[in-house]
C-alpha cells in the first residue's frame, strides 16, 4: 500500500482551471483545502463544487479573486452572506440529478474528500458521505484525506487505494451538530404526523426540531424501515429501541439507509463498522423512481411558506435565497408514488415575527421547491391540511383552517377576493 502524502501533495494534480468536487458537510478535506487555499496565488480558474459547507474559509468570500471560487449545490449558514454578496454561484437543482449536474459542468474532476484510514484490504470509506461524490468512483480522479474520526461505514462509498491519486493523514475531528431542541409547537405537529403513520413504514425525515420531535414521537411504533437522504441522532433512537429494523422494506430489507450523516459523536460511533446502515449515492437514494416501489412510504419536510394553491417556497424567505432544492421534491413525488405512500410538509403557523406562514399568494421572487401538484399533506399546529386531489376552492378551505386563528378572517377576505372560495 503507497505511503501517505502531505496535504500539499493534491497540487501535483491540479492545474489551470480545474475543476473540484468535494462532499458536503463533514466529508470535506479540511487540511487538503488549506493547503489548495494556501497556494491559490499560484492557481487560476480553479472551481470547488460543492452542497452545504460547514467550514467558513477564506476563499468563499472571494479572498483570492476568479483564482478561486466556490459553486454550490445548497446554502448554508456559512455560504449564504457570500452568495449575497456575489462571492458564490449557486446551482438549482433536485439533489437526486447533483451528480448529474456536476457532470454536464466539468470535465476531468479532482475529487478532494475525508475518509476512514484504509482497511487491510486497502479500501478507503468515505464515512459520512457517499452524495454525490460516490458516484464519482471509477469515473473521476481522487485524492483523500484520513482521519481517525471519520467511521468507516458500508454501502457503495468504498474505494480502493489503487483507485487515488494520493492520500494524506490528518488529526482533524468531525464536526459535531447536537440535535434541535423541540418546542411544545414542535411536539404537537409531530403528534399530528405521527398518528398518521403506520406500523411497517418507510421513513425520510430531515434534520431540525420537528423532525427531531418525529422521530421521538415514533417510539411506540413497530417494524419502521429508513431510506432517508439524512442520517442523524434521531435515527439512532429508533434503531437501538426496536422501532427501526427494516423487517419490511421492499428495497434493503433490514438495511437503513442514507446518502450522508450529520449528527453529533454518537452518532459518528454508532455508524462506526455497522454493518445494519448503509450509505449509497444520492442518485439512487433520492430517485423518485426507486423511492416510489417502497410500500407505504412516508416522506416529511419542512417549509417556509405555502399558499392558497399549495405550493411549497422552502428555499427563499421574501424573495432572497436561503438553501436551494435539496431532496425535498425528489421525496415528495416518490411518496406519491409509492403504494399506501404519504408526503409530509410541516410548519409553524407563523414566523418568529409573528407573521402568517400560509399566505394567499408567495412573496415576489419566492421559489416553488415542492410545486402544487406534488404536495400532498400540509402540517401546522392547528391541524392537517390534506390536499392532493383537491380542487384549490378544497384546497384554500383546508389551508386556512390550520392558519394561526389571528389570520384566518384577513386570509379568508383574500381568498373570497380572489375567487377561491
Amino acid at each position: 500500500m503507497q505511503a501517505p502524502n502531505d496535504p500539499s501533495a493534491v497540487l501535483d494534480h491540479i492545474g489551470n482551471g480545474t475543476q473540484i468536487i468535494t462532499p458536503l458537510a463533514n466529508g470535506e478535506p479540511t487540511a487538503t483545502l488549506d493547503a489548495i487555499e494556501a497556494a491559490a496565488d499560484r492557481l487560476e480558474g480553479v472551481r470547488v463544487h460543492q452542497m452545504h459547507a460547514i467550514h467558513d474559509r477564506p476563499y468563499l468570500s472571494g479572498a483570492f479573486g476568479d483564482r478561486l471560487r466556490h459553486i454550490s449545490y445548497f446554502l448554508s449558514h456559512v455560504t449564504r452572506p457570500y452568495f449575497a454578496t456575489g462571492h458564490v454561484g449557486l446551482v438549482p437543482a433536485h439533489f437526486s440529478e447533483v451528480y448529474q449536474v456536476m457532470r454536464s459542468r466539468v470535465a476531468d474532476p479532482l475529487v478532494i474528500a475525508a475518509a476512514s484510514p484504509p482497511d487491510q484490504h486497502g479500501y478507503f470509506s468515505l464515512g459520512v458521505s457517499a452524495d454525490y461524490t460516490s458516484s464519482f468512483i471509477g469515473r473521476a480522479r481522487f485524492f483523500l484525506e484520513v482521519t481517525e474520526h471519520m467511521p468507516r461505514t458500508f454501502g457503495r462509498n468504498q474505494l480502493h487505494v489503487s483507485q487515488v491519486v494520493g492520500w494524506c493523514r490528518t488529526d482533524r475531528p468531525l464536526v459535531s451538530v447536537p440535535p434541535a431542541r423541540p418546542s411544545a409547537v414542535d411536539d404537537t405537529i409531530a403528534g399530528l404526523v405521527a398518528e398518521r403513520i403506520p406500523d411497517g413504514a418507510t421513513i425520510q425525515t430531515g434534520i431540525g426540531a420537528i423532525p427531531n420531535a418525529i422521530m421521538s414521537a415514533l417510539r411506540d411504533h413497530r417494524d419502521l424501515g429508513i431510506h432517508t437522504e439524512l442520517l442523524s441522532d434521531g435515527v439512532v433512537d429508533l434503531i437501538e429501541r426496536g422501532v427501526v429494523n427494516g423487517v419490511r422494506k421492499e428495497l434493503n430489507r433490514t438495511k437503513t439507509v442514507g446518502t450522508f450523516a450529520l449528527g453529533t459523536d454518537r452518532l459518528h460511533e454508532f455508524l462506526t463498522d455497522n454493518p445494519a446502515i448503509e450509505l449509497w449515492p444520492v442518485r439512487y437514494v433520492n430517485s423518485p423512481a426507486i423511492i416510489g416501489r417502497e410500500r407505504d412510504f412516508v416522506s416529511i419536510n419542512a417549509t417556509l411558506s405555502v399558499d392558497f394553491i399549495g405550493q411549497c417556497a422552502s428555499e427563499t424567505i421574501d424573495g432572497h435565497y436561503y438553501s436551494s432544492s435539496g431532496g425535498q421534491n425528489d421525496f415528495a413525488r416518490g411518496a406519491m408514488n409509492s403504494v399506501g405512500g404519504q408526503g409530509f410538509v410541516v410548519l409553524h403557523s407563523t414566523t418568529s415575527s409573528g407573521r402568517s406562514r400560509i399566505v394567499s399568494r408567495l412573496a415576489p421572487g419566492d421559489v416553488v421547491t415542492t410545486p402544487k401538484n406534488t404536495v400532498d399533506k400540509v402540517v401546522t399546529e392547528y391541524g392537517v391540511a390534506e390536499l392532493r386531489g383537491r380542487s384549490i376552492r378544497e384546497r384554500t378551505a383546508a389551508l386556512i383552517s390550520i392558519a394561526h386563528p389571528d389570520y384566518r378572517a384577513e386570509l379568508t377576505e383574500q381568498a373570497h377576493r380572489m375567487h377561491y372560495l
